[in-house]
Order: C-alpha cells, then structure tokens, then sequence
C-alpha cells in the first residue's frame, strides 16, 4: 500500500474535522481557566487521531462490504476494490489502530479520572457503530446528528476536561458553556455529513441507506444545510455575550462573504466531485478563523 493510497483510505482530507474542535478546547482551557497540561493533551491528541483514522478505515471497510450490487461502486469508487487492497491488511491495519488508542485512553484515564473513560467509551461506540452493525448509524437519519456532538462537542470537552481535571464541575452551566463554545464546529461538521449524504443520496438509496436526506428531500436538507450555517455563526456571537470568549473572535464574521460564496455554490448543485469541498472549505475556514481569533484574544 503506497502512502497516497493510505491516506485516502484514511480520509486524510477530513482530519480538519477532529483537529480544529481540540484546538477550540485547548484555547477555552486556557482562556476560561488559565490552564493547560500540555502532556496529557498531547496524548489525547495521538489518540484521537489514531481512532479518528482507523473509524474512516472502518467506513470504507464497511462500505465496501455492504455495497449491493447492479452497480459499480466496489470496484470503481470504494478505495478498498478501486487499489484492489487486500481486506486482511486493511481489517488488522484498522483494529491495530483501535486498540493502540483505546490503550492510550484508558492509561490517560487512570492519571485524570474515570469521567474521561466513560467519554471516551461513548466515542468509541459512536465511531464504531456509526458504520457498523446491520443498521449503521450513518446510514440512518441520525448520522448528521452522531458527527456533529461526537466530534463537534465531545473532542473539545475531553480536551477541556483534561486540562482542567482537578477542579472541574459536573454541572449544567459548565456543559452548557462547552456546548456553546463548540457550537460552531458542531454545525460546520454536521454539515460536512449532510453534504455527503445530498451528493450521495441516489448512490445511498441504491445500497439501502436512507439518510436524513431520503426522509427531509433534497430541497428541505438545502434548507438544513444554510439554516446550520447560520446558526453556527449565533454560536460565535453567544460566546462573547457569555463571557467564554474574546471579542476578537467575532473576526470570524470577515469569513463571511468566503462562506455565502460557497454555500450559494452547494446550492446550485450537488455533487461529489465538483461542490462536496464547498461544506470542507465551509468547516476549515470557519474553524481555522474561529481559532486564530480566539488565540489573538487570549494573547492580546
């Protein structure tokens, strides 16, 4: 397997998706609480990582299989036929990587607590059953939904919670506030879903999954699509009203015109290979603006 064709199976692409909420935990940390434990982070960051690869592994691995036939979609646009890679080689290169970070988790967890154990548990079986099992949570009108909190809410809140285990409150005005800071990225990802599944409705409804899309129609998941845009940007705003953060992190809004120009865009169309970068280009330029402005707060 040559490393391009690694990283495709990896869907190195994609990893915006897991990396930019950390980073969003990593600046509410510090700006909320003035603390960051830069070694216990560090490990969490390689773990999830690790998992998040192997979990888009598991994805074609299980599309692959999965796929019904009448159509070509084994052999020509699933990685696993398209490279002809042997599926030995990519069942134990996936759960390699499942147990390497799962054991990194547990170690991290008796250092900083159980909590961090039953949250990462719960990732785990998202990640795992979201293309897993005879129903599939992504090949149900709740994948749109999994994504979104799992990667969107959950990776900034382990990242918060482990920087600030010692005196964190298991209360609602603590959730709640991770919840809004990570509002944003919840939306952007959630999206990045719901872009998929608008290219790949036909394709899905052939291999039998039906997705938010089969159930809202093309016309009310466009709707979706706008309406989480907007209220990722009400997420920003509330931030600041609330305190958790900066007022410099309303230079987001300068992505604005970016982000309209590519929503009008998905608008006009959907498909894979032409539009689904506007919901990618959507999520890196929101969340990467959304952290340099968050950190030029915290340095100013």
């Amino acid at each position: 397997m040559s490393v391009a064709v690694f990283l495709e199976l990896v869907e190195i692409k994609a990893k915006t998706a897991s990396v930019l909420p950390f980073l969003i935990g990593l600046c509410y940390s510090w700006y909320r609480y003035g603390s960051i434990h830069i070694g216990y982070v560090a490990i969490y960051f390689i773990a999830m990582f690790i998992f998040n690869m192997a979990v888009d592994i598991l994805d074609n691995y299980n599309d692959y299989h999965h796929a019904t036939e009448g159509h070509d979609y084994k052999e020509k646009t699933n990685i696993i036929g398209r490279e002809n890679l042997s599926l030995r080689l990519v069942f134990w290169l996936m759960t390699s990587m499942i147990v390497i970070s799962a054991l990194l988790g547990i170690g991290l967890a008796t250092v900083v607590g159980w909590p961090l154990l039953w949250m990462g548990l719960y990732c785990y079986l998202v990640g795992i059953f979201y293309s897993s099992g005879p129903r599939p949570l992504s090949s149900l009108p709740l994948g749109e939904f999994f994504s979104g909190s799992t990667m969107g809410v959950m990776i900034s809140f382990i990242c918060v919670y482990l920087n600030t285990f010692e005196t964190f409150h298991w209360n609602f005005s603590e959730i709640f506030s991770i919840f809004i800071i990570a509002l944003p990225n919840t939306m952007w990802i959630a999206n990045l879903m719901l872009a998929n599944n608008l290219c790949d409705k036909e394709e899905d409804e052939k291999n039998e999954r039906y997705t938010l899309v089969h159930y809202l129609g093309r016309k009310n998941s466009i709707r979706l699509f706008v309406g989480m845009n907007v209220v990722a940007f009400l997420g920003i705003i509330l931030s600041v009203i609330m305190g958790l953060a900066p007022m410099t992190i309303l230079l987001t809004f300068l992505a604005g015109p970016f982000i309209l120009k590519q929503i009008r865009r998905f608008k006009q169309k959907q498909v894979k290979t032409e539009t689904f970068i506007c919901a990618v280009r959507i999520l890196a330029v929101g969340s990467v603006m959304q952290v340099i402005t968050y950190l030029i707060g915290i340095l100013i």
